[in-house]
């Protein structure tokens, strides 16, 4: 039983897929409602855009970080050649799939903020204006 309660335990402190969209949609509002203004409070260290695992980032269409939850020294950086642990080059996806797509989910591996270990995440992106505003769930 405490096995069981320890997963029920660890499922709480993630967020859903659902949480994810929901809070894409929050951070699309907020650049809707102040503009860039809004990148700074989605920027460590504000928890504004921050519960549990989940966190924006947001990138240009050049691959330009221009928001980051977890990490603000990513912030001004050309990520396009970022990598994830399998080689897979997630932000040059990223970006290529804001152009085609407008919204999608996306599959890579990343640091996951709660236990510091690398993980399967699945991001959800929405491309609003000229940016890609994504939130991601740890599996």
């Amino acid at each position: 039983a405490s096995l069981a309660l320890t997963s029920m335990a660890q499922a709480q402190d993630r967020a859903t897929k659902e949480q994810a969209v929901a809070m894409v949609a929050k951070g699309i509002a907020a650049i809707k409602a102040k503009g860039d203004a809004a990148y700074a409070d989605m920027t460590a260290p504000s928890k504004t855009f921050v519960d549990r695992d989940l966190y924006l980032v947001v990138y240009d269409m050049t691959g330009k970080c221009l928001a980051h939850g977890q990490n603000p020294k990513q912030v001004g950086k050309d990520l396009m050649g970022l990598k994830d642990p399998d080689g897979k080059e997630f932000v040059k996806e990223r970006v290529e799939l804001a152009q085609s797509k407008g919204k999608f989910w996306q599959d890579y591996k990343f640091t996951d903020p709660l236990t510091k270990s690398v993980q399967p995440k699945q991001m959800y992106c929405e491309k609003f204006n000229n940016v890609a505003v994504c939130g991601g769930v740890y599996k």
